[in-house]
């Protein structure tokens, strides 16, 4: 990046700093759910007292104080946070002045102020008179876990926060042009907004299902059996609070020997992207409800996604393939459970209001089956493993027992006021992605 020592050409005189202080409003990224920060913002503005027409000279603008804190989310890393932000000229030259700052920080502890680096830009001096230095909005990036931005705009006048004196060349005025300097290369990283964030208020909806769920599996000669589409309330537990989503559900199975196959398929999509998203990166699995003559959870997983998923696009999760042994004889119940999903280091869970029946099976105790098992996430005792989802690298999510079933988890990383990001659940009206 460009900036540094300062630039100044011709008679300009060593450069003078004179602090301003503002209130500030701090929009949050949509995606978090949270509400704005009203603040107060401390700048000091440094720029020569004196130059010249035709001089081009360097403006900093240092944080003495950011309007808002470190919400109480995550700890923020080293070197993950950058400043930009716009200076507006005024009296003798009009416009605005574009100020960037390096991505330079120490730790950020959770609730604590914010350290924003230094902003830097140049400006070309083009007409006589005073030149008048206010500083405005500004925008603060974190690149970790994932790329969103904080937008920061002031909510009163704000005084000058220096004045240049510019003289006359000695060959005249100076000629035309931009008042804007600008340090280009730089980027406020990926943008916070996305046309579906919202705080997904709905969710408590009927589940729509019947005490049956589809094909019932027997000694029919049937291998394959096709699960009844439930709907689905979820209640989540996120990084930043209870959040509902609804979503149709789906449970297939494809019987092996004793054994059956399973697949799980959501059928809509319950979230967009609220940045993008590297591919690698998302880890679905659930732990889908055994009911009638068996008991027990079978856990099942998805593979991470594939491609980068853009800002705004629907976040779909995969198929979830698992294989489930029975445990009893009998007519066999499965529902869907909870399911977890992993992503840039984070989970949230959500657990269903209801647990309504998608499949029916026919089934005969094998050994090692689920049956009576203490509800280990693995269908009591590992008789039911997952054998879909290949690996991204991301740790594996299984619930620790039936009453705290892991659950189907929208998180594409921690949301804190300044950096991270949440999937959004979106209420049912804004579902409007086609099934696949």
């Amino acid at each position: 990046m460009l900036g540094g020592a300062g630039l100044v050409f011709g008679a300009a005189a060593p450069a003078q700093a004179a602090e301003t202080s503002y209130k500030t409003e701090c929009i949050p990224p949509s995606i978090s759910g949270l509400d704005p920060v009203q603040g107060t913002t401390i700048a000091a503005i440094t720029a020569p007292a004196t130059a010249k027409v035709g001089d081009t000279v360097n403006v900093t603008w240092k944080f003495i104080q950011g309007a808002s804190k470190n919400p109480d989310v995550l700890d923020l890393g080293e070197n993950t946070v950058q400043p930009t932000g716009t200076l507006k000229t005024a009296g003798a030259q009009t416009g605005e002045l574009a100020m960037s700052g390096p991505r330079e920080n120490p730790a950020i502890p959770k609730n604590s102020p914010m350290k924003l680096s230094t902003m830097t830009g140049k400006l070309k001096l083009t007409k006589p008179g005073e030149v008048k230095l206010t500083p405005d909005k500004y925008n603060i990036n974190v690149s970790k876990p994932m790329s969103t931005d904080t937008k920061c705009s002031p909510t009163e006048a704000v005084n000058p926060g220096t004045v240049i004196k510019v003289l006359e060349s000695a060959g005249g005025t100076g000629g035309s042009g931009g008042a804007i300097g600008g340090i280009p290369g730089t980027s406020t990283g990926g943008s916070s907004s996305s046309g579906g964030s919202s705080t997904g208020s709905s969710g408590s909806s009927s589940s729509g299902s019947s005490s049956s769920g589809g094909s019932s599996g027997g000694d029919s000669g049937q291998s394959d059996f096709t699960g009844k589409e439930v709907e689905v309330p979820y209640s989540c537990k996120t990084p930043i609070g209870d959040k509902s989503a609804t979503s149709p559900v789906q449970i297939n199975a494809k019987k092996d020997g004793g054994n059956f196959g399973l697949t799980v398929k959501f059928k809509k999509s319950v979230m967009d992207s609220p940045a993008d998203i590297p591919k690698d990166s998302v880890k679905p699995s659930m732990e889908v409800k055994l009911g009638g003559s068996d008991k027990g959870t079978v856990h099942v997983e998805g593979p991470t996604n594939k491609e980068a998923i853009k800002s705004g696009d629907p976040i779909e999760i995969p198929d979830l393939t698992g294989t489930y042994k029975p445990g009893a004889d009998g007519k066999s119940t499965l529902s869907p459970g909870v399911l977890t999903v992993k992503a840039l280091g984070t989970t949230t869970t959500c657990t269903p209001n209801k647990a309504p029946v998608s499949l029916e099976l026919d089934t005969s105790k094998q050994e090692g089956g689920a049956s009576g098992g203490g509800g280990t996430g693995s269908a009591g005792g590992g008789g039911s493993t997952a054998t879909g989802g290949a690996g991204g690298g991301l740790a594996e999510t299984g619930a620790s027992n039936d009453a705290a079933l892991r659950a189907l988890g929208l998180a594409a990383g921690t949301v804190i006021l300044l950096g991270g990001a949440v999937f959004t659940f979106l209420p049912k009206a804004r579902r409007a992605v086609s099934r696949r």
